[in-house]
């Protein structure tokens, strides 16, 4: 019998360039899985994974479907050689949450997929409309983050780990609070994004998500499922259909949702998706704590091994 899991679903910043490829030659259902996905958005997104380029693989608007697709097609893989696994929750960093509603029933993969391939080219339409930019603010006091934020004019995005919270709003708001962060000795690094990701600067995506988001049926969650917005459990469709529409403005609360599953007992999580970022986030949110990622064949093993043992 292997442990009680929680999963883990990566957002965008974390993809690569050969995502999924070594998944797809080694498992014949996440293989099927990609095949599927090209069939539902209309165009070789599993070629983008595999081949890139980065640049193209970086669009929100291809981005976001193929880190959805590489987190379900590793869940896939992960089912089909641990069939006894055990699910406690799941969560989802941003664009992850709908991968982590998939993995839960909430909707079907192909449903799911639509939403999301539609939400990313949504949120490239609002990156193009208005110029923004982003800032992780590395070790300040949240107080002291919060107040620098409200004087530049910029929104609260991510809330990642203790000492790490990223700012987003407009370019020369950004730019504003690069300089007024260092008169006041708190140290931040900008991000290399396309837009202001949970700002109000998405505020048009979020309107057109929620037209989408009304018209899909949802079913209430097979286990629990941590929202962004308020770093708790969520059910009904309303409810659902509420936190996913809004957290495309609000402040993604990783941190809090972490500390929330934590608080529930839970001690073994699986990161399903590339790169090990949620893996290393988790370590500084509870050091010492279970936490296997899962990208490719190599990694799959070696997580079946862990949670067997």
């Amino acid at each position: 019998m292997s442990k009680q899991v929680v999963l883990l679903f990566s957002g965008q910043g974390a993809q690569a360039v050969g995502m999924g490829t070594a998944l797809a030659e080694s498992s014949a259902v996440a293989r099927g899985l990609m095949e599927q996905a090209d069939e539902i958005v209309g165009f070789a997104l599993s070629e983008v994974m595999r081949a890139g380029p980065m640049e193209e693989l970086t669009r929100t608007s291809r981005c976001q479907p193929a880190l959805y697709v590489h987190g379900l097609a590793c869940l896939a893989a992960l089912r089909e050689a641990l069939p006894e696994l055990r699910v406690g929750a799941a969560a989802g960093l941003s664009l992850g949450e709908f991968t982590a509603h998939a993995a839960a029933g909430t909707f079907g993969f192909a449903e799911g997929l639509r939403l999301v391939a539609r939400r990313g080219r949504f949120m490239e339409e609002a990156c193009a409309a208005a110029e923004g930019s982003m800032i992780a603010m590395l070790g300040g006091a949240e107080e002291a983050v919060r107040q620098l934020a409200e004087d530049c004019g910029v929104d609260l995005a991510n809330f990642n780990t203790p000492g790490q919270i990223v700012l987003s709003g407009a370019r020369d708001r950004i730019a504003e609070v690069v300089r007024v962060a260092r008169e006041r000795g708190l140290r931040g690094k900008e991000l290399p994004v396309a837009g202001a990701y949970h700002s109000r600067l998405m505020g048009s995506a979020q309107e057109k998500l929620r037209v989408e988001l009304a018209g899909v049926r949802l079913a209430d969650p097979a286990f629990p499922v941590i929202c962004n917005l308020e770093a708790q459990p969520v059910a009904g469709a309303e409810e659902i259909r509420r936190t996913l529409e809004c957290q495309v403005t609000g402040s993604v609360r990783w941190a809090q949702s972490m500390e929330y599953l934590l608080e529930q007992g839970h001690d073994c999580f699986v990161e399903l998706g590339p790169g090990g970022q949620l893996a290393g986030m988790l370590g500084r949110i509870r050091k010492g704590v279970e936490v296997h990622s899962v990208s490719d064949p190599a990694s799959l093993e070696k997580a079946v091994a862990a949670l067997v043992s």
